[in-house]
Parts: structure tokens; sequence; C-alpha cells
């Protein structure tokens, strides 16, 4: 085997907490979308990690509801898909049992017996996926059903499972003999201060107990024997032992948050980090967010795991949280690892790209359900719910056609850590990593002066993506022969036009400047670079509508523009679609955010918080937009690569003058009341605006709703509000 096979995946955890179950199926709606699996054949994957869940078919105990199941194995089945069937994920069973219960491993038996009766053409399994993690965050954390906090409850989790999982797998082959089973476990490893050493061995020992214990390995010279007696007697020990499983694949889900960090200095970090054993109180945190330590690479940790056991090896979740780039970058870092130890002579199956569909609420694992959405390989934020592809859809598919994937943020010579992710490290840790080199393909971004073209250069700088940003007196974009040169000078592998004339009052009286810089500069930015094959992206306004329509205006409504300054938007969106079809444009409006003191909502609080009066329109309805949100989303769809018409604001349909009330009743003394209400005409407005401007989508809803971009505006706002 000269590569790894490609494999896929969904995130499927259904987890209970209390009596309530949380559902990854019921929030990604794949369970009401028969065009996914089309979808999913499309990648070229060898076999698919797929939910089987005892949950979803059982609400008592030996009766199902087969009915779903069977159209999606079906499905699966005529689109040549190999389903690696998951029977429990993250779960505690059905309300008739948990994995405290003495008869939990019969109860699994009985329905991998059942299952495996009805789909005996299926010949891989995962009875139970990531049996310690599973333990850990039920049974010693207490975030999970059975809710226990305790080495006991834990030991005894952990048997039962494993006791399970052997059942199971016995149950299935006496209908299918040829049936495997790939395991799954979290292996990362745990670092620590000098101090917490003890802690620190002891968890990087413990991490290889859901496979010992399965393979009958834990007898009294096992280093944690004496641990897991706390909850398992010597005649279940025995019982493993007489009854090993040896998995056929051992999969390891790795992570960026895999790999742990133990430090004693509480006052580092916040409180949901803190937490101790009976000795010590620590921080137990993601050793890649402590800025401290290179924890170990992916490569270190699968070869740990072939180093020990020897056996077939498969990576079975490859899923990062972060930006676009972060997660190709990751995929690449896990494939690259994979493939040098194949060469090296580990047995390495496969690679599988996890979370197709994303995932939800993991920032609170899977506690809460607030609807916390990171994407995938797609991308479920258009309005329809409909998954759109990403850039890991395209990279998925080359890997498992030719092993290979090109993409210019793949050519950085440093990792994919960057200086963002190091969420509590000193401040010496920051470096300028987003510098340009010779090895390194860089975006150009113009319109240097202005608020997005600095806005773009900080989120890059933060995103570890190399940039050049230019204003008017290196580059004019009206300059045909000036951006011809600079671009042979730089070869960008994407153009972000953020230049543009912006006043639009003024622009009544100077319409050939306000058209000559909005639709001639970016015409020519469009033509040059469709000319070397270079991504351009460049934005238009809400101004290109007359304001008639009551709903938001979607990417398709007719433009009709009331001024000026909307007009030369209007002709830009055609000039720049008809010279490049492989551009993007980005209509958007009324910009805020805090890296700048002249947008409307900072001079709006700079004025209330001295109990001045601060006069807003009230006779226009506008989506306002904060900057941060629509810069970040903007460069993921510039790395997806994505083209045409796009709307990016914030989720709202409001007023001025409302806007402005919003953001004073933030201030720690509401200062809504001087906040009063003109219309344009009274604050001596020369332009014609739209009466609603108002912007939504028909293809994507990338950006969350304005309330909630109004909140971390506060939590991030850098200008002194005085």
């Amino acid at each position: 085997m000269t590569k790894p096979e490609i494999w896929i995946g969904m995130e499927c955890t259904l987890n209970r907490v209390g009596n309530r179950y949380f559902n990854q199926l019921d929030y990604n709606g794949h369970l009401l979308r028969d065009s996914d699996l089309d979808m999913f054949a499309q990648l070229g994957a060898k076999r698919i990690r797929y939910p089987c869940v005892w949950e979803q078919v059982s609400s008592k105990e030996g009766v199902y509801s087969w009915q779903g199941m069977d159209q999606r194995l079906d499905a699966l089945r005529k689109r040549g898909l190999v389903p690696i069937a998951g029977l429990l994920h993250h779960g505690s069973g059905p309300l008739f049992t948990n994995l405290l219960d003495p008869q939990f491993p019969e109860k699994l038996a009985r329905y991998a017996r059942d299952f495996a009766s009805r789909y005996p053409w299926i010949n891989d399994y995962t009875p139970i996926n990531e049996i310690l993690t599973t333990a850990r965050f039920s049974c010693l954390y207490g975030h999970w059903f059975p809710h226990r906090h305790d080495d006991r409850s834990f030991t005894k989790a952990l048997y039962l499972q494993c006791k399970a999982t052997s059942m199971a797998m016995q149950e299935i082959r006496k209908i299918n003999p040829e049936a495997r089973l790939i395991q799954t476990e979290d292996m990362g490893r745990v670092e620590s201060t000098e101090l917490l050493t003890y802690q620190r061995d002891f968890e990087n020992n413990r991490r290889w107990l859901s496979f010992d214990l399965l393979m009958g390995k834990v007898d009294s010279a096992h280093p944690l024997y004496t641990y897991v007696k706390h909850g398992v007697t010597d005649a279940e020990l025995k019982w493993l032992q007489d009854n090993p499983c040896i998995p056929d694949i051992l999969g390891i889900n790795h992570y960026q948050l895999s790999n742990r960090y133990l430090d004693e200095r509480l006052e580092h970090y916040p409180s949901f980090l803190h937490g101790g054993n009976h000795l010590h109180a620590y921080a137990d945190v993601g050793a890649i967010d402590t800025g401290q330590l290179v924890s170990a690479s992916p490569y270190t940790i699968f070869k740990e795991v072939w180093d020990r056991y020897h056996l077939p090896l498969a990576v079975t979740e490859v899923h990062t949280r972060g930006y676009r780039e972060d997660q190709m970058l990751w995929m690449s870092e896990i494939w690259q690892a994979t493939t040098k130890l194949l060469t090296e002579g580990a047995d390495i199956r496969a690679v599988t790209a996890w979370s197709l569909l994303g995932t939800f609420n993991w920032n609170t694992l899977c506690t809460r359900d607030e609807r916390f959405y990171e994407p995938g390989v797609y991308d479920l934020r258009t309005p329809d719910g409909k998954p759109r592809a990403t850039v890991l859809t395209k990279m998925v598919k080359s890997l498992s056609e030719t092993g290979t994937f090109e993409h210019p943020l793949l050519n950085e010579t440093v990792r994919w850590r960057n200086p963002s992710r190091a969420l509590y490290a000193p401040a010496s840790l920051y470096s300028e990593l987003s510098v340009p080199s010779k090895n390194r393909k860089a975006v150009l971004i113009t319109g240097g002066r202005g608020t997005l073209g600095r806005a773009f250069a900080r989120v890059c700088a933060i995103r570890n993506i190399p940039y050049f940003l230019l204003d008017r007196s290196r580059l004019d974009i009206t300059n045909r022969e000036k951006v011809r040169e600079i671009l042979n000078d730089i070869k960008p592998w994407a153009v972000i036009n953020a230049a543009g004339y912006v006043k639009v009052d003024r622009a009544e009286f100077e319409a050939l400047k306000c058209f000559k810089e909005n639709v001639e500069g970016p015409r020519i930015l469009a033509e040059e670079c469709a000319k070397d094959h270079i991504a351009f992206l460049t934005f238009s306004s809400d101004m290109v509508f007359d304001g008639l329509q009551e709903n938001p205006y979607l990417e398709s409504s007719q433009v009709a523009p009331l001024n000026v300054y909307g007009r030369s938007k209007a002709q830009a969106e055609e000039k720049v679609l008809t010279a490049y079809d492989q551009a993007l444009v980005v209509r958007t409006s009324s910009f805020f955010g805090p890296w700048d003191e002249y947008n409307f909502i900072t001079r709006c609080l700079k004025t209330v918080n001295r109990n001045l009066n601060f006069y807003a329109p009230e006779d226009t309805k506008v989506s306002p937009t904060y900057v941060p949100d629509l810069v970040n989303a903007s460069l993921d769809l510039l790395v997806d690569q994505e083209k045409g018409l796009i709307h990016l604001t914030n989720d709202a349909d409001v007023s001025w003058s409302d806007f402005a009330a919003m953001a004073a009743s933030h201030l720690p003394e509401n200062k809504s009341d001087y906040i009063i209400k003109k219309s344009y005409q009274e604050m001596g407005a020369v332009a014609r605006r739209p009466a609603h401007s108002s912007l939504s989508s028909e293809r994507y809803r990338l950006l969350p709703r304005l309330e909630d971009a109004l909140d971390r505006y506060f939590q991030q706002l850098e200008i002194a509000i005085q």
C-alpha cells in the first residue's frame, strides 16, 4: 500500500445529560436528507464510519424501529460505501440501561446480535466509540450521564464497556465470522509542570487502559492494576483475560486538543479549566492553547501506538476547530504523519475525514443546546441547511484519488500552529508569522488606509496568512500598468480589493471620481487577476437597491440604485463578474467594529458616554455588519475558492436609530435615552437612501445574529470610550 485509504465519517454523538439526550444527527439534519449519501459517495472514500446508534432505534429492550436505518444502510450499499457500524457513540444507552448497569454488557450484546442478524452483510464494527473517553466524561468528570465523579465509577464503567464490546463482537461473529472490530480511542499525551509530573505519568499510563483491558492485558503486573481495582474485581479482570477481544484495527481519534497540559498556576487560566486531584488543584488545558511547550506531534502519537501494539492502525477522526486553513493544514499534517509511518513499515490503513457535516455544541462538551456550530468537510450554514462544499471537500476527494492536494496555504514553512491559537500564552510568544517570504505565497490587500483593508491585514496576521497591504501611494488600482507591475512582483495567490470611494453624499458632486475608483479600479483588478488565475475578492453595497421591497434583499434581487454611489457599485458588480467568472463579490452593509474610531457605533458610544445626545436616522432599515465577522467569513470563502455574488451581513433588520439604541443599552448605565431619532433629510443628507436595504442570502448564512456580534464588540473593544 503506497498511501492510506481515505475514510469518512460524521459526528454522531448521542449523549445523555440528566434525562435529556443530545443528538448530533438531529442538529445536522442528516436523517432528513437523502441527498447526503450521494454527496458523500462522490468523495471517493472507501469506507464511512456510519451511525447505527442503539438509542436511535430502541426505547424498549429488544424492540426496534428499523425503517430509517434500513433505508440509509441500503442506500450506502447501493452507492458502494462500506459502512463501519457504530452502535454507541459517547452514549449511555437507551433509558433502560446506563454505563454502570451490571447488565449493560448483555443488553448491548443483544442489540449487536439483533443488528447483525438484520444486516449480515456488514463486516466492520465499532460497538462503542472511545471507551476510555466516554468513561472519563461520564463517570470521572460528571459531564454526561450517570454524572459520577469518582475512580470507582470510572473504572467500573471502563470495565463494563470493554466487556460489552467483547460480548457484542462474540454475538456479531456468530452471525458473521468475518466481522472486524475497529476500536477507536483518543490517545492524546499529557504534559505538566514539574510539580504535577506524578499526575502526568499516571494519565499517560491511563490512556492505554481501554485497549489493554479489551485485549486482556491488565493483570497484577500492569502499572495500573491497583488503580483499576477501585471498581473492578479480580474475577472481572479474569473474565477479560479469558475473553480477549483484540481489535482488527486500532482507530486513533486525534484532535489538536487531545494533548493536555496540567498546571497548578490557576491564575493563568479561566475557572472552567480548573480541576485537580486529592493532592493538588490544577488547570487541565489543551497543550496547544498554552503556548508554553511543543506538544507531541500526530506522528509521535501514532508511532507510540504502533510501537506498543503492532496492530493495524487507522486515524478514525480528523477534525479541528478554527479557521478553514487550520482545518486544511491539520488534515495535511495527519496525512503526512501517516504516510511517513507507512514508509517506515507501520501498518497504517486509513485516514478518516471526520465531521462531514460539522459539529454542534462541543464548546460545552455537548452539555448545553446552544447550537454552537463548527463546519467540517461541508458547511451547513445555508438558508435551507443543505450542505455546502468547502475546500476540505476538494481536499478529501483529491487525497482519495491521488494522495495529494494543492492549495497556496498548504505551502507553509511553519506548522499549523499560529499565535492566535495560544490562548493563554504570554504576549512575548506572539510573533509576526504572517510576514511573506520566498516560500510563502501571499494575499495582496488594497485600500491600506481604510477600515476594511486594515481589518483584513489584522485578521490575516491573526490567522497566519501572509499578506501585503498596499495603500493608494503604492498601488493605484485604476492604473493598469501599476496593477500589472505589482502582480508580477508579488505573485499573490489572491487579491482582496478593499479600496474604493466611500463618501455617499459627496459622490453626488464627484461622480467621475466615484465611478473611476469604484468601477474602473475593480474591473482592472479583475481583468488582470483573470490573466493569471489569481483568486479575486471585491466588495459591493446594499446601496444598489431602491428600498421599495419590504423583505430583505437577496443575491437575485433586481438592482435599482437611487444615488451615484449605488450606481457605481451596481456597475462594478456587473463588470467584475463579466471580466472574471471566478471572481467573488461580497455585498455588505453598515460596518461597525472595535478597530477604528470612526464607525457609526463607536461614535455613538463616545457621544452618549459623555451624556450628550446622538442623532441617528430612523427612516431607513439596514443589516449592520460586524467587521471581524465579515473579514473572517470572506477569508473562509476565499480559501474555499468560492465565486459569484454573496451577501454577508449579521442577521438583522433595524433602523440606524434602533441600532444605536441597542448599542447604548449595552453600556454599564443604559444610555439609550440619549439616542435622538431624525430623518436623513433632517440630518442634512444629500444622496437619496433606500428606505429599506437589509440584506439576506439565498446562498449562505455565515454570520451570526446582530445581538451576538454586539456582545463580542463590547468584549473586544480596544478603543477607550470616554
